[in-house]
C-alpha cells in the first residue's frame, strides 16, 4: 500500500489535474472594443462569431466546435476572437464609427429583434445575413471572408489555417483545401 501511495497516487493526481485543465481551456472571447485595443498592442487576425440568441446552429457551434481543444488552441494562438450578438442592443464603436440596433428602444423594457447595424457592416454574403457567420479579418481589419453556417471542428480547422497562417496570400482556397492535412 505504501508503494502505491508513493508512486501511483501522485501519477493519478497529476493525470486528473491535467485533465481538469484541458476541460477548462476555452477561447479568449472579447468584445469588438477590446479586440480593437488589443490589436494596437499586438496585431493578429480576427475571428468574429456573429450569432443570435435564438439560433440553433449557433448554439451547436458554441457547444461542439468552439469547445474542441484543437480549435481553441488554434484560435487563441493566431486570432483575436470576438463574439457579436447580431441582434444585440448595445452600441458598438469600431474604427471611429458607432453602430447600434435601430430597433432597440432603451425607453421600452423590451424591443423586438432587429439586425444590428454592425452586423450589416461586417457579415453579409451577397447582401444576405445568416447565422452563424464567422467573419475573418486581417490585421488591418480588412474583411477576408464571412463564412456562413454551422461548421464542425474538422470543417473549421482548414479555414482557420488558411487565414491564420497567411496561405490566402499565396494560394487559392480550392488548391489549399484540396491539399490541407496531406
Amino acid at each position: 500500500m505504501r508503494i502505491f501511495l508513493k508512486t501511483a497516487l501522485p501519477v493519478i493526481i497529476l493525470l486528473f489535474s491535467s485533465g481538469l485543465k484541458a476541460q477548462h481551456a476555452q477561447i479568449n472571447w472579447m468584445s469588438v472594443e477590446e479586440m480593437e485595443a488589443a490589436m494596437e498592442k499586438e496585431p493578429r487576425k480576427v475571428l468574429m462569431d456573429v450569432y443570435t440568441s435564438w439560433c440553433g446552429p449557433c448554439k451547436m457551434m458554441m457547444k461542439n466546435t468552439f469547445t474542441d481543444p484543437n480549435v481553441i488552441a488554434y484560435i487563441n494562438k493566431y486570432y483575436y476572437a470576438v463574439k457579436f450578438n447580431a441582434e444585440g442592443k448595445d452600441e458598438v464603436t469600431f474604427r471611429g464609427n458607432t453602430y447600434k440596433n435601430p430597433n432597440y428602444d432603451p425607453a421600452k423594457a423590451k424591443s423586438r429583434n432587429g439586425t444590428h447595424e454592425f452586423t450589416m457592416a461586417v457579415a453579409p454574403v451577397n447582401g444576405r445575413i445568416a447565422y452563424p457567420t464567422i467573419v475573418y479579418m486581417d490585421e488591418d481589419f480588412a474583411i477576408l471572408s464571412p463564412v456562413q453556417g454551422y461548421l464542425k471542428p474538422v470543417q473549421i480547422m482548414p479555414i482557420l489555417s488558411y487565414f491564420g497562417e497567411n496561405s490566402y496570400k499565396t494560394t487559392d482556397w480550392q488548391t489549399f483545401s484540396a491539399t490541407y492535412g496531406q
